[in-house]
């Protein structure tokens, strides 16, 4: 079978036959992992506004990060649930991963969607306040999910709409990413983004400025999908304005590569678990910390 066949497959573009086996073999092993799952806990009234916790078994010695994910799929498609092997390499490494679905084209527009992060984003927050380390809550995503990620994070008005406080972000990792992404010519990425005077503010490279929180982008140099050049000039507009940027471009991954290099099957292609753990572990412990009773799973949403 070619390298791309189901390894492309595992990053969840429906389109493909046979996803579903693909997202399978990057699963099955991630159910055997050593953390406790709690599955569609609810950060707003709609079916899709629902995270999956996957918290690390054990008591820790210090308060375990909290990393959200959202998954790609062009805005328009993918589900939490085929990226059980991201929530268990996150857990692998200590950190609690939060899985977030968010409302999808044509249900919704930028608008909904951009809402939803905002909204998992602060409902993260309060749980990492109440169970692990406020002080490193991290966005995550891939493609699609990596946007929202880097959008909600550099263009905070998204939490004022959303009805929120803006949440201390520790960090910020984007795989995959689409952040530098016009002109538009897709008729539904058109309508998705539009109208043309509201384009730019779809674009996180536009509100790169200093004092953001640091970031890692990861790419691979072989993406045909969504160009590396996404990733190289939003770390390049970040670097320009003194931000902390960690550029990772990958020789031969192609675009679901970076995501599927998190799965068990595949993670020998690319040092992307390993990359993640450096940014995480980088961000800090907060200072004075001599450890506390563990939180039993059950007393958490």
């Amino acid at each position: 079978m070619p390298r791309s066949s189901w390894i492309e497959r595992i990053a969840g573009f429906a389109e493909e036959a046979g996803s579903r086996a693909a997202f399978a073999a990057a699963n099955l092993p991630a159910a055997l992992g050593a953390y406790t799952r709690r599955r569609d806990v609810a950060y707003g009234p709609d079916p899709r506004q629902r995270v999956d916790v996957y918290v690390p078994d054990g008591m820790p010695l210090t308060p375990r990060p909290v990393v959200v994910f959202w998954h790609g799929g062009r805005w328009s498609q993918g589900d939490k649930r085929d990226y059980r092997f991201v929530g268990a390499a996150l857990a692998e490494i200590g950190c609690v991963a939060v899985l977030a679905n968010y409302r999808l084209y044509p249900q919704v527009r930028m608008a909904g969607f951009m809402q939803d992060a905002a909204l998992a984003a602060s409902w993260a927050a309060e749980y990492a306040r109440e169970f692990h380390d406020p002080g490193r809550l991290v966005l995550m995503g891939h493609s699609a999910g990596a946007m929202l990620a880097a959008l909600v994070t550099l263009d905070t008005r998204h939490f004022e709409a959303a009805g929120r406080e803006v949440p201390r972000i520790a960090g910020v990792i984007g795989l995959s990413g689409p952040y530098d992404f016009l002109p538009l010519v897709d008729a539904d990425l058109l309508e998705i983004f539009g109208p043309e005077e509201a384009l730019p503010a779809s674009q996180p490279i536009r509100f790169a400025r200093p004092g953001v929180p640091p970031m890692l982008l990861v790419h691979g140099a072989a993406d045909e999908t969504v160009w590396p050049k996404n990733s190289r000039n939003l770390a390049a507009a970040l670097g320009a304005c003194g931000a902390e940027v960690t550029l990772r471009l990958l020789p031969g991954l192609r675009h679901a590569d970076t995501v599927a290099a998190l799965s068990l099957p595949a993670r020998g292609r690319a040092p992307v678990l390993r990359d993640v753990d450096r940014f995480v572990r980088g961000l800090g412990v907060p200072a004075g910390y001599r450890g506390r009773q563990p939180v039993r799973a059950a007393t958490e949403p």
